[in-house]
């Protein structure tokens, strides 16, 4: 990336078939919106399979798809040093557990002091990958693990993986409701009609897959781990309020806050205060780009989370006792 231009490199998946291909690059690129992503492929700055489209061709997945935008109409990455959690790192690849409220990389409303200005200021080399080598994004307000490639033979190759569900995800969440049991959302999801900010399930969609397990029941709540085949936008938090278990602290696609009757004092206090979706990405396993060989991160969950699974546990336990 140079200092006039801000570039984007990435292949469509096979689920964007059939859609428009200002539509599928929304998708692909959800820090702009699809106005912008369309003034960009009139004016010539994207280019499909080395062609210049028009914004309503339909798109087959798999083109390889390069936005190259002047920086005056996008926002262009400054290295500023910020403190990282490193939780694995080589030559090639660095996993980081990201705490809540650090937005990935920069967009509207976050110019910078985003994830990405602090891996230029960690790696200076990353400049020359598109997003600074980062292969996959979590929400602003969601904790955990997320990949950066440091070269361009491994973002390859992990974007690669990424698109043919090689890399394994696995989340923790506190959802409102007790579950039955584990089960699986099978919907499609798509940017809502109306509000640029949230998803929805639409049959249009993208192909979307969530699995979800019990870890353990609560009086009002469940803490459940989650497997994504596929990796939308809010995908976790769609899919789960959708089947009718939203997350604790969600402010896009949750409800109202919910106290078990007679609750602690304890656990009280800890559901009025946690004002983010109780989200972490726990664990990642891929094979490494370079070698092949298998690479397991797990990142403990955060205070926060701690702190309200035990009082839902200790709430729970003190009312079986009553």
């Amino acid at each position: 990336m140079s200092s006039t231009r801000y570039q984007h490199e990435l292949r469509l998946p096979p689920e964007a078939a059939g859609r428009r291909l200002d539509q599928a690059l929304a998708d692909a690129l959800p820090e702009y919106s699809r106005s912008r992503l369309k003034r960009w492929i009139d004016a010539g700055q994207v280019r499909v399979d080395g062609r210049i489209p028009r914004p309503r061709d339909a798109v087959t997945g798999g083109e390889l798809v390069r936005v190259d935008a002047p920086v005056e109409d996008a926002v262009a990455s400054r290295a500023q040093p910020m403190a990282l959690a490193i939780a694995w790192e080589d030559a090639s690849v660095i996993v980081i557990n990201k705490p809540a409220g650090l937005v990935v990389h920069p967009g509207a409303g976050n110019p910078d002091g985003t994830l990405q200005n602090a891996l230029l200021a960690h790696d200076p080399a990353l400049a020359k990958l598109p997003r600074a080598g980062i292969v996959h994004r979590l929400d602003k307000d969601t904790t955990g693990l997320l990949i950066v490639a440091r070269t361009e033979l491994a973002r390859d190759v992990l974007v690669e993986a990424l698109t043919v569900r090689g890399i394994h995800r696995e989340y923790q969440a506190v959802c409102i409701g007790v579950m039955t049991g584990g089960g699986t959302v099978d919907a499609p999801v798509a940017r809502h009609p109306v509000d640029r900010l949230r998803m929805t399930v639409r049959s249009d969609g993208r192909a979307a897959v969530t699995h979800y397990r019990v870890i353990e029941r609560f009086r009002r709540h469940t803490w459940v781990r989650v497997m994504l085949e596929t990796g939308r936008t809010h995908q976790i938090r769609l899919h789960l309020a959708h089947a009718g278990f939203p997350l604790v602290g969600d402010p896009v696609y949750g409800k109202r806050l919910v106290i078990p009757r007679g609750a602690t004092q304890r656990l009280d206090s800890r559901l009025r205060a946690f004002r983010r979706q109780a989200l972490h990405a726990a664990k990642l396993e891929f094979a490494h780009p370079v070698d092949g060989r298998r690479i397991v991160v797990e990142a403990p969950l955060p205070a926060d989370f701690v702190e309200l699974v035990a009082a839902l546990r200790e709430d729970t336990k003190i009312e079986r006792r009553s």
